[in-house]
């Protein structure tokens, strides 16, 4: 294409763009007027529609300030009339939890009325009706907490507080599940303390908790009180008689009673029988065997011996139902502890906690002094073996104190240390008990020797006593563990329960040792030195033997490994003393060599010694029969043997003084001077030490 016909294209669409724009300008001016014409319009609907809004605003808010106003009139009218509604539910009572809901939201609303009319009209005659009123309701609250708190505060039965106090195998059990078994409210009864503590706390209305501390008080002390009512009827068939242990002479007293034989009607557990029944038959068995073993007599034919002044014996069934109340007082507090929660402020706990146990814990004191001190008149009497029943306790309580520290820390220390003062108390006692059998055997006085040189009295007493004490090592250890004298005698390396073994052998051992001096110096006071060494015998045999069938002697070798060798050595000194009783004797028919007999033939003086001697002989050999088959050997291998000892040292020597001389002219009465022959000293000598004969 040339050119002009491309020119000619480019215009023809020229006039075509041309076109199009005056037809898009005719569009807009018509679109503009349209829209002139609306805005005119839309002006035109502001100026009629805005006043209207307006009015509408207005009045909406009229609305809104209406209806707060009669809503502030409603109120307002509703504290006018909040007393005369709620009245009647305030005068009445806030019977069971549907009750005190209903109580407690007209106390609500009567707050509300009174903080209205203390705030807006502090004069009105409204605010005092609603004061007094809301008074009223408050002190019913109150007095309702303590109504539901009394009717509901009942204390625990004895039959359960034994029954957990006694229902493990142990003695220190875990508190929770002790603890749970104590209910003493229900869940709506608590519910409903805890409900009506909130509000008086809210209130400031603290007293309520001095009433809550006194009622639980008196519960608390209502539970120990019966428990031990409960104690007494169910140990009232008890028979507690002490048994006087008399091995040596009958008729004497024993210095040391043996432990009482108790008989319990009631129904104890394992554990409370565990430490209480401990092996009180078998020790009444032991001393019987032991004393028909040594002596031929058999204690279950004798009458025990009466101990005066009964009201002072501490037996066992006292100290089982002493331990069974320590340990419900315990489970008690515990409980007391638990209860608290929700009803009284964290803050009050401790100070309320000891108002509730204060009673309860001095009366637990002052028995614990009352056993003490009855215990020091025992061992004022001797009366050691009735005393053995306070060790095992004593190590229980101990056991426990951890724990009682525990449940009263916070408390006043004059509170938390009454617990320390039980312990220390029965403590000094037992340490005592244990000194003055010490004391008592290294001063003995208080009986007489026997007469037929026979195991002392107290000799018997000390072993049985010393016996029984096997029975409490795991209590006595840690006592002789707080002595000096004792505990620096162990080697740190040693540790329980073998400590506790050891520092009981040192103080048998002590014991022994002191009874040995004072066997020895009380033997002195005998004229005879026959029955003197006998004495000494016997009692040295009697105690080696007994060693030997306990475990006595194991528990002393721990400290003395040559101990039973020490009292055979004791044994053959003594034999080899009492031999010297022969000398006056032997004196008449050894040294004979001087008298010659020639061809059957005797000088006159030859004849005069022979004759001497003789009767010399024969007096005394009578003599010393006379005072020796008096004299007693318990033991019947000891006695026996003796006898044979007797027969080896004088029996040769008479025999030979015989054959030399009872067939010799030396009289023309032989009859008169050959009295015995050595058959009829050996018949004599078997008749020593028997009073039959």
């Amino acid at each position: 294409m040339d050119s002009s016909g491309k020119l000619e294209k480019e215009r023809q669409n020229l006039d075509a763009l041309k076109e199009q724009v005056q037809r898009n300008n005719q569009l807009s001016e018509k679109m503009v007027d349209i829209l002139t014409s609306f805005e005119s319009r839309l002006g035109r609907l502001q100026q009629t529609i805005l006043p209207i809004y307006n009015e509408m605003e207005n009045l909406q808010l009229k609305k809104t300030n209406i209806e707060k106003t009669m809503f502030a009139l409603d109120r307002v009218i509703m504290f006018h009339d909040v007393c005369p509604r709620v009245e009647s539910i305030i005068l009445g009572r806030p019977n069971g939890s549907d009750g005190l809901n209903e109580f407690l939201d007209a106390m609500e609303k009567l707050r509300e009325a009174q903080n209205y009319f203390e705030k807006n009209n502090p004069q009105s005659v409204e605010l005092e009706n609603v004061s007094s009123l809301f008074k009223t309701g408050g002190d019913s609250i109150q007095r309702e907490f303590k109504e539901i708190l009394l009717k509901h505060s009942r204390h625990v039965q004895p039959a359960i507080l034994v029954d957990i106090s006694t229902n493990d195998d142990e003695l220190i059990t875990d508190d929770s599940s002790s603890v749970s078994s104590i209910s003493h409210f229900s869940e709506v009864v608590s519910s409903d303390l805890i409900r009506l503590a909130d509000w008086l706390i809210s209130q400031s209305r603290d007293e309520y908790m001095n009433v809550y501390a006194r009622v639980r008080a008196n519960t608390l002390t209502k539970s120990m009180t019966t428990l031990k009512e409960y104690q007494k009827t169910g140990s009232a068939g008890s028979t507690n008689m002490a048994i006087g242990q008399t091995m040596g002479s009958p008729s004497v007293k024993s210095k040391f009673p043996h432990r009482s034989e108790i008989t319990v009607t009631r129904k104890t557990s394992k554990r409370i029988q565990h430490v209480f029944e401990k092996k009180a038959n078998r020790m009444f068995l032991k001393a019987s065997q032991t004393l028909g073993q040594s002596t031929g007599l058999n204690l279950g034919t004798r009458r025990p011996t009466l101990i005066e002044n009964r009201e002072d014996i501490v037996d066992e069934q006292e100290m089982e139902n002493y331990l069974i109340s320590v340990i419900a007082l315990q489970k008690l507090m515990q409980a007391e502890l638990s209860l608290m929660v929700g009803i009284i402020p964290i803050k009050h706990h401790h100070q309320v906690f000891q108002i509730i146990i204060q009673e309860s814990l001095a009366n637990i004191v002052h028995e614990g002094e009352s056993i003490a001190t009855r215990a020091k008149r025992c061992i004022h009497r001797k009366e050691f073996a009735n005393l053995f029943v306070m060790f095992p306790i004593l190590k229980h309580l101990a056991a426990m104190k951890s724990e009682f520290e525990r449940t009263m820390e916070g408390c006043d220390p004059t509170i938390r240390g009454q617990y320390s003062i039980i312990l220390n108390t029965l403590h000094s006692t037992g340490v005592r008990t244990l000194e003055e059998i010490v004391e008592s055997v290294r001063t003995d006085n208080s009986m007489g020797l026997p007469r037929d040189g026979t195991v002392y009295q107290l000799t018997s007493d000390v072993l049985v006593l010393m016996e029984q004490l096997l029975d409490y090592i795991d209590s006595v250890g840690p006592l002789l563990a707080q002595v000096p004298l004792y505990n620096n005698m162990v080697s740190h390396h040693i540790t329980p329960p073998e400590k506790y073994k050891y520092l009981l052998g040192l103080y048998i051992k002590k014991v022994l040792s002191q009874l040995n001096l004072m066997l020895v110096n009380r033997s002195d006071s005998y004229s005879e030195p026959g029955v003197k060494y006998l004495f000494r015998l016997n009692n040295c045999h009697y105690v080696v033997k007994s060693l030997q069938r306990s475990a006595l002697l194991d528990i002393v070798s721990l400290t003395e490994p040559e101990c039973e060798n020490t009292y055979d050595e004791m044994i053959a000194s003594h034999k080899k003393s009492y031999q010297q009783c022969w000398n006056r004797i032997l004196g008449f028919i050894v040294n004979v060599d001087d008298v010659q007999v020639i061809n059957g033939k005797l000088k006159d003086k030859d004849r005069n010694i022979i004759k001497e001697r003789f009767s010399g002989f024969n007096k005394e050999i009578e003599e010393i029969l006379k005072l020796q088959r008096g004299y007693t050997i318990p033991d019947v291998e000891l006695r026996e043997g003796l006898k044979r000892d007797n027969k080896e040292f004088v029996l040769p020597k008479y025999s030979a003084f015989y054959d030399k001389f009872s067939q010799s002219s030396f009289t023309k009465n032989p009859e008169k001077y050959v009295k015995y022959t050595p058959a009829q000293v050996s018949a004599m000598l078997d008749r020593f030490f028997d009073v039959a004969a």
